[in-house]
């Protein structure tokens, strides 16, 4: 006669697919906090993550909504957004005496180049580390948003027509991305 079950039922988050607990052990033996990148379909989360024995506490964080106040008019959940909103994110925690940390991807596919590597990027060169391997990281031109502006001008403005609507120019996202990295910069640094 059995004494115990034949089947253990799995955590929820394990069965709703929403964590991978074997991941999540490793990450958090590392004993750095994690840099937990989260992309939707409109935004970018960025996080860095102290895991407590009571919870996981947040030291910083950004949102790519808050862009909008630094002055950038395009997409929030793009590559150059991802990039400022890590950069945001990784000048925020070095304010805050944290300077390291260890990604934490989720369930995310990482590609080379993507905009999780993007975000890498962006924390990188506010001063954070991060471990991540220099061939993963978008080059410069696709951080730029150069890649959306050669899309805009082969597609002769198909689905940009919100831009076209409120009178951006796609070309000029460049030029916006390094005013608004610096206006983030300042931002940080006197505020």
């Amino acid at each position: 006669m059995a004494k115990t079950a034949s089947y253990k039922v799995k955590f929820r988050r394990r069965r709703e697919g929403l964590t991978d607990y074997y991941l999540r052990t490793k990450l958090l033996k590392s004993g750095l906090p994690r840099v937990v990148v989260r992309i939707s379909n409109k935004h970018v989360r960025v996080l860095i993550v102290s895991s407590k024995p009571i919870g996981d506490m947040t030291l910083a964080s950004a949102f790519s909504q808050e862009l909008r106040k630094f002055g950038w008019p395009f997409s929030f959940n793009n590559t150059p957004a991802t990039y400022l909103t890590a950069y945001l994110a990784g000048l925020r925690c070095l304010k805050n005496g944290v300077s390291e940390g260890i990604l934490d991807v989720g369930l995310h596919k990482p590609v080379r180049g993507g905009r999780i590597y993007a975000a890498c990027s962006g924390l990188l060169d506010a001063g954070f580390k991060v471990r991540v391997s220099e061939e993963m990281l978008p080059d410069k031109s696709r951080i730029l948003g150069e890649h959306i502006v050669n899309y805009f001008k082969a597609s002769g403005g198909r689905g940009f027509s919100r831009y076209v609507k409120e009178g951006l120019k796609v070309e000029d996202m460049p030029r916006i991305f390094e005013e608004v990295k610096n206006r983030i910069r300042e931002a940080v640094e006197h505020g």
